[in-house]
């Protein structure tokens, strides 16, 4: 049995997963907490990549870290560029976005697991390889499928969620989800795990209707508290805010982690190829005033009750038919109203008030609106929008001209041949950072290699001498042996 003297630190990872406002809560973890009476002077550290401010505060108290400092860092990753569709053909969006990448390794998210098989079997059958990951698969061949995943380049893993925690591939160029996600924490968590080298990456969303039907379902189904379930809907509905804005995706998701954005990125969907808009600044301003006339009190379904003038039990025990809001806003559908609530959520207009059961609230910027200073713009014709052109462009690549791709394309088979033989992952051998300032130097010697960006000493040692071989067979002409007098 360890006792405090043999203990350094206590580092808890994915420290989201105390949290009930966490997207990944699971009430175990909650035993973690016994750790700082156990081991009162063991310092502890918590770790997550995926809180917002309320989730944030909320490990801090369940890990009894009430006085600890908090280090933050931003949540972009400028690399990775952001596209969500709306989900029309799905077999051939995904076929189109996924064949238009060859050669290159990527992860295709499914709900559920029969979704990854059939995917799977589509992209191996129209000649793309790919492997299926999920918890119904045999152990082994899960592991194998994985293990393969890692080390190999130019391979699709088509999974569900089990698949991603403490994988590390730096070297993933897209990842595609074809069923939404249940929350914006853990679409960012996913996505994430594309371009962890520092290099272009792509990312695809596909929703529709249906999912959104299926996603509200499996909450209500479910076994967890009303109140984790009302979280867990707020979080579904943050996901549609960023899905349904026309503003830029990367500022949405920023701004949910309490991360704000001057300008837009420039490297998303909504940048590269703006969505037709109208402008909702009425529409709004009655939204907002339906939250305030009502005291900041109530969540979107009430709110939207009262701007339709529903005759519900609820109007009437608060009497909000006497509301000067009441019935103002039957020129929209629920759905239309709950899509600008939405968007009013992600343009940071109102926020919900967890705390207080998921209460709406003005801000300074709803102000702004609600007095006619500013305005603001929704998104028009959610459903019939493709935004084909910015999906299909491919992220930038490395920058290479003709010859030096051509080089760099030796190299990547000279480090897959030393991965394959010392069944290591290709980046574990070299990363495409390197292989590509290697190409464009053109060493001829060990010395300079010591100049190339990752290339140390034991890799010189260890590789350097096959480096400068590929090199220089590039180099020489073909009939260099006819020359040879």
């Amino acid at each position: 049995m360890l006792d405090g003297a043999q203990i350094a630190l206590i580092a808890i990872d994915e420290a989201h997963c105390v949290s009930q406002w966490g997207h990944d809560f699971r009430p175990e973890y909650l035993q973690i907490a016994e750790l700082a009476a156990r081991f009162p002077g063991v310092p502890r550290v918590a770790l997550t990549a995926t809180a917002d401010r309320q989730t944030r505060e909320d490990i801090r108290r369940r890990l009894k870290l009430d006085a600890a400092r908090l280090f933050l860092a931003s949540f972009d990753r400028p690399n990775i560029r952001y596209a969500i569709m709306p989900k029309t053909e799905p077999r051939r969006q995904s076929m189109s976005f996924l064949k238009s990448r060859p050669g290159e390794s990527g992860i295709v998210y499914c709900l559920s697991r029969k979704s990854v098989e059939e995917t799977a079997a589509g992209l191996k059958a129209s000649g793309i390889r790919a492997l299926p990951y999920h918890a119904g698969l045999d152990g082994a061949i899960r592991s194998r499928n994985q293990d393969v995943f890692l080390k190999e380049e130019g391979l699709i893993l088509v999974a569900t969620i089990a698949f991603g925690m403490g994988i590390d591939k730096p070297d993933v160029r897209f990842v595609a989800h074809l069923d939404l996600p249940g929350s914006l924490e853990a679409y960012y968590q996913e996505t994430g795990r594309a371009g962890r080298d520092g290099l272009p990456a792509e990312t695809l969303l596909l929703y529709g209707m249906q999912d959104l039907v299926l996603r509200r379902a499996m909450i209500d189904q479910s076994n967890s508290p009303t109140e984790i379930k009302r979280i867990e809907r707020a979080k579904l509905d943050a996901l549609l805010g960023v899905c349904e804005t026309s503003s830029c995706r990367r500022q949405a998701i920023l701004a949910h982690f309490g991360e704000v954005m001057a300008e837009p990125c420039g490297n998303c969907d909504t940048c590269l190829a703006p969505v037709a808009t109208w402008d909702g600044t009425i529409a709004a301003q009655k939204a907002m005033s339906a939250v305030l006339r009502t005291g900041e009190r109530f969540g979107v379904g009430h709110l939207i009750d009262v701007l339709l003038g529903a005759n519900t039990d609820k109007i009437r025990r608060f009497r909000h038919e006497r509301l000067p809001t009441f019935g103002v806003g039957k020129e929209f559908s629920r759905p239309v109203w709950g899509s600008v609530f939405r968007q009013l959520i992600v343009q940071g207009a109102i926020e919900v008030d967890h705390d207080h059961f998921g209460a709406l609230k003005l801000t300074s910027v709803g102000g702004q609106i609600l007095h006619g200073k500013t305005t603001i713009a929704f998104r028009r014709d959610q459903a019939t929008r493709t935004a084909t052109a910015a999906v299909a462009k491919k992220a930038e690549r490395i920058e290479l001209g003709k010859s030096d791709a051509q080089l760099f394309a030796m190299l990547k088979a000279e480090r897959a041949y030393l991965a394959k033989s010392q069944n290591l992952p290709a980046y574990v051998i070299f990363t495409d950072e390197t292989l590509a300032a290697i190409a464009k130097a053109r060493p001829h010697s060990l010395s300079d290699l010591g100049s190339i960006p990752g290339m140390g000493t034991t890799k010189i040692e260890r590789y350097g001498m096959n480096v400068i071989d590929v090199v220089m067979a590039f180099e020489q002409p073909d009939d260099i042996g006819d020359s040879v007098e």
